[in-house]
């Protein structure tokens, strides 16, 4: 679980750096300059360079996702009992924890 929401922080914050680059370099259009140029095109790579390894986050994420809806796909076509006391347990006690409010 910690990993997970390692990954999801990373993701968040690898897409806000993403969209304040690309504000940047949209503020920053007007300027002029070899060494402004210059500053900019290291900037647009290494944009195109998070926005790709966001992507590729994205899509290992997505994968893992695919992968446990499969494992517990599976447990519940295998052990269908065993799921429905699970399902009715986890019912009773949200019903219990709501009705306290």
């Amino acid at each position: 679980m910690a990993r997970k929401t390692a990954s999801e922080k990373l993701r968040r914050d690898l897409r806000t750096v993403v969209e304040d680059a690309e504000a940047l370099l949209q503020a920053t259009a007007a300027q002029t300059g070899e060494r402004v140029d210059g500053i900019r095109a290291r900037a647009q790579a290494s944009l195109k360079q998070a926005k790709s390894r966001l992507l590729e986050a994205e899509d290992e994420a997505l994968e893992q996702v695919r992968a446990a809806a499969a494992t517990a796909d599976e447990y519940v076509r295998e052990n269908p009992w065993q799921a429905v006391g699970v399902a009715a347990g986890v019912g009773l006690l949200l019903g219990l924890l709501l009705s306290r409010r």
